[in-house]
């Protein structure tokens, strides 16, 4: 920040304006991206001769573009004996993406936490006499329509035994529960014993005053203290509120399944998002 000038919280950092600027910038040469799409579509990568000849191009230019491409970050490039290999930074398939969310808003640069947690929020431990008030608002959120393919809410019994222990978590609102959040295993082999199939679900009469907020809070928190490397949900492309509220949570947009199931006859697309834990990151 230079001397005079004060920088606006909601602007992005200037070190990643640059960052972000030079990316789209590498790419906005037609040639450029045509030797990236080859690069990024061969396992195995491609030599300067096989590009030379795939895109119709000298070597000198190839070799220009592909320098530049290396300098952003976007290619790896090795020799195999007398030639120059070229093979995809494979951080880009993510980064990239991400970079897009994030200077459309819809992606906080390094979220971990959701901010601006409201005052007055109880969050707490699931006990067995919420269990009336959880099911009522599971299937209030059903009902709308936009929270899962599901139309009716499971049997208690088998929702605990699916609910991880330690990560079952009901918020309060002057004595009343008005709203919970739970992880369970995304997977029951060993090796993804770190990663959680999260959910959330808000008592329709007291969205947007931040229980979700202080819901997820809870869950993240209590999820990286424990070890949990990944969470991942997957919410309706309609449902925009369950968006940004994960995106505040430091949740990324993974993608999109396009028409992923129906629900009363109507095909939904599902965007798929996952935290990962700072630790993870490392």
């Amino acid at each position: 920040m230079t001397a005079g000038t004060l920088e606006h919280p909601d602007l992005l950092p200037t070190d990643d304006v640059v960052r972000f600027a030079e990316s789209f910038a590498c790419l906005a040469d037609p040639t450029r991206v045509r030797l990236l799409h080859a690069v990024a579509t061969a396992p195995a990568g491609r030599t300067v001769g096989e590009l030379t000849q795939r895109l119709g191009i000298s070597q000198s230019t190839c070799s220009h573009h592909v320098r530049r491409l290396a300098e952003l970050g976007f290619v790896h490039v090795g020799r195999q004996g007398p030639f120059t290999r070229v093979t995809v930074n494979e951080a880009c398939i993510i980064g990239l993406p991400h970079m897009a969310d994030v200077v459309m808003g819809a992606l906080a640069t390094r979220p971990q936490h959701p901010e601006d947690v409201p005052a007055g929020i109880v969050v707490r431990e699931l006990r067995l006499d919420d269990w009336p008030e959880v099911r009522r608002i599971y299937q209030d959120g059903l009902d709308t329509g936009l929270a899962s393919f599901d139309t009716t809410v499971p049997p208690s019994t088998r929702l605990s035994a699916r609910w991880l222990p330690g990560h079952r978590w009901v918020a309060e609102l002057d004595g009343a529960v008005v709203g919970w959040t739970t992880i369970a295993h995304a997977s029951p082999r060993e090796p993804l014993r770190g990663v959680g199939e999260t959910a959330v679900y808000v008592d329709r009469a007291h969205r947007g005053r931040g229980v979700g907020k202080a819901l997820l809070f809870q869950q993240v928190t209590a999820a990286d203290r424990a070890g949990i490397w990944t969470l991942q949900t997957s919410v309706f492309s309609a449902n925009r509120a369950g968006l940004s509220l994960h995106h505040q949570a430091g949740y990324r947009t993974v993608g999109v399944r396009e028409k992923f199931g129906q629900r009363d006859g109507v095909w939904h697309d599902c965007v798929l998002l996952e935290r990962r834990a700072g630790s993870a990151l490392t």
